[in-house]
């Protein structure tokens, strides 16, 4: 009797297999992109950049690269994993010359960026259509957060400096749609800055939100149904009169600082103004209150705007600042939306939490380090970071039900993405054929015939 050793059985390995072909969940994305023409569109507008004689369109370089970093990949030469499936991904550029496109698209700089942001938001506008119900315009409001993220730098980069957190390297301000509690949500702008940038520095707020506005169809570019959702810092005079400048007339949802003014304005709120918080169910939320503050502490404040206040007994372990009251851990934000209670404003507001799931993702997904040196290569590439995410959050509102929806990068690459198949050759058609036994492969082939049913891009 042979005596096991460990606890796992014992394979022999060896190479020279063939015909199976690794990451091949790929093929979600890959049917992501032609149906919703983001690799048509992004060809067209790199365009001008295209030398006579190229052998590879900068369109699919930068798409491949793209494709790359949604598959877990982190810097350039990561694109040697599409190279190596032809049979799949087709014919991939060599890591020289996907570095010449990205110097060339920095040295281009803003116009290389505005061909693809216009790319982007006109493939936006098309996929939003497709995915009706499931949109996050399907309810006549799109919610558009800003947050601001520290990326580190282990390394000398162009404007990486000491972060406010005594940390080294840049600080991106970045905008995320929210799609919602079913679904994830979709990067729609990212403004590389230095390290040391301010988290309240009203100019980049302001020019970070006209990014994000640019991408979403038109009808949203303005008014009430877009709310424009960040924490405190965005709460200045600055931001605030920009998002409510006339003919603009955006709806805000912005956190605010706990002053001397407001701290003292909180203390003169009667009990009975004081309003149980609620939960997304409805249920009352447990040792929580909201109150509407109005008088002096709205003075030289656009007009219209609303000042909310909750208390809320700390959590375990949390200690209370000094402008909290009374053993209450106190939290303000500003809004301008009207007749509507101010519980469901605060629990709107406390739903901003969900583009800490969206920066979560975006670590991921090529943020957690920029992998270039100057400043306006690693601006292309957070277009590219962006370009992934936007694939992993299509992909799902396009193709997926239920709680796979609601995965995110990390485990859509685990149970999905990095599925192995056989590449089988069969009448001049080529098939992937996904293991029987691996528990998602179900998910995998209807999530494909979903997208398969879509209409094909003009």
């Amino acid at each position: 009797m042979k005596t096991r050793i460990g606890s796992y059985p014992r394979v022999c390995v060896e190479g020279g297999g063939r015909a199976v072909v690794s990451q091949a969940g790929a093929v979600l994305l890959l049917d992501t992109v032609r149906k919703t023409g983001l690799d048509q569109a992004i060809s067209a507008a790199l365009s001008p950049w295209r030398k006579p004689r190229a052998v590879h369109d900068p369109g699919k370089v930068l798409l491949d690269v793209a494709l790359a970093v949604a598959l877990g990949g982190d810097c350039l030469v990561d694109v040697g994993m599409l190279r190596a499936e032809p049979g799949v991904f087709g014919p991939v550029a060599s890591d020289p010359t996907v570095s010449r496109l990205i110097d060339t698209l920095a040295t281009a700089g803003d116009k290389a960026l505005a061909a693809l942001r216009s790319a982007r938001a006109d493939v936006r506008e098309y996929v939003w259509k497709l995915a009706g119900a499931a949109a996050p315009d399907a309810g006549q409001q799109v919610i558009v957060d800003l947050v601001g993220v520290l990326v580190l730098a282990h390394s000398e980069k162009q404007d990486a400096a000491a972060t406010w957190k005594k940390t080294f390297g840049h600080h991106p301000l970045m905008g995320f749609v929210d799609h919602g509690a079913g679904g994830s949500g979709e990067p729609v702008a990212a403004l590389l800055r230095p390290g040391n940038a301010g988290s309240n520095t009203a100019a980049d707020h302001i020019t970070t939100a006209q990014l994000a506005l640019a991408q979403l169809p038109k009808k949203f570019r303005r008014g009430r149904q877009t709310l424009i959702r960040c924490d405190s810092g965005g709460g200045t005079h600055e931001f605030t009169a920009w998002l409510t400048k006339r003919g603009r007339w955006l709806s805000y949802s912005v956190g605010m600082t706990i002053t001397d003014a407001i701290h003292q304005a909180v203390l003169k709120v009667p009990a009975c103004a004081w309003t149980v918080a609620v939960e997304p169910g409805g249920e009352i939320r447990d040792g929580a209150w909201v109150a509407e503050l109005d008088g002096d502490v709205l003075k030289d404040w656009p007009k219209g705007m609303r000042l909310i206040v909750r208390k809320e007994h700390p959590h375990p372990g949390a200690q209370l600042r000094f402008t909290d009251a009374d053993g209450m851990r106190l939290t303000c934000f500003a809004t301008n939306t009207k007749n509507t209670p101010i519980a469901a404003l605060e629990l709107c507001h406390r739903q901003r939490a969900r583009a800490e799931d969206r920066i979560r993702a975006a670590r991921a997904t090529g943020l957690r380090n920029p992998p270039l040196h100057d400043s306006a290569q690693n601006q292309i590439w957070l277009e590219i970071v962006q370009i992934a995410l936007v694939l992993l959050a299509w992909m799902p509102m396009l193709a997926l039900t239920g709680t796979a929806r609601l995965w995110e990068p990390r485990r859509l690459r685990l149970r999905l993405l990095s599925a192995a198949a056989q590449l089988v050759t069969t009448a001049r058609r080529r098939h992937l054929r996904f293991a029987r036994h691996w528990p998602w492969t179900d998910v995998i082939t209807q999530a494909i015939q979903r997208l398969a049913a879509l209409p094909n891009p003009d």
